[in-house]
Formats: C-alpha cells, structure tokens, sequence
C-alpha cells in the first residue's frame, strides 16, 4: 500500500475535513456536550456564472456579425441516428411425440424411510 500513495496529494486542499469534523460531532454527543457550531459558508465557493446573461452575450455578439456582413458560423446537420439491425431468432424444432411415449404409467415405487 505505501507504494500506491502520493506525496504531491498532502495539500490542504485534499485535507478530508468532513471526516474530522463528524469525528468532532460524534465525540461530543459521546460526552454529553453540546454540538460544536456549524461553520458559516465564506468565500470558498466556486465563481457562479449567470448562464442567461452569458447566452443573451453570445447572441448579441452572432447578430452583431450577421448584422456586419461577416460570414456566419457554419452549421452542420446533426448525424442521424443508426437503428441497430434486427436479428432473426432460429426458430425450434417441434418437439417429436414419440418421445413423450416412451415412459409407461405404472405404480410409482415406494418412498424410503430415512435411518435413524
């Protein structure tokens, strides 16, 4: 195992911080203390990027070309979709009669009692 790990993985970035702070909650519910503070969300989420504004820019920007006489961007038919092809089944053999008759009706043989 001490072949598999990585040293450049040591970041506080890639510091398990769920895993210490349940072991902090479950800890305190042991001793019968009251649970540590939730921490506040700060600044380290990500950047939210505001999708409709980035589309309404971008056709802005594709009228604005249009609008200049400048060639539009090419657009290519979507491919079509490959059915896969059917495959036919073999179909059965019916199944002979003559074998059903082979096995005669007659009394059945009795069961055996078990040892004991």
């Amino acid at each position: 195992m001490d072949s598999m790990s990585r040293d450049d993985l040591e970041s506080p970035d890639f510091q398990d911080t769920y895993t210490d702070a349940l072991a902090e909650v479950i800890d305190t519910k042991r001793e019968d203390k009251p649970l540590p503070e939730a921490p506040e969300p700060g600044q380290e989420a990500g950047k939210v990027f505001d999708l409709m504004a980035a589309l309404n820019k971008s056709v802005a920007k594709a009228k604005a070309k249009a609008s200049r006489g400048e060639a539009p961007a090419e657009v290519h038919e979507p491919p079509k979709k490959r059915t896969a092809a059917k495959k036919t089944t073999a179909k059965k053999q019916p199944v002979k009669k003559a074998a059903a008759n082979l096995r005669r009706p007659g009394p059945r043989p009795a069961a055996r009692a078990s040892p004991r």
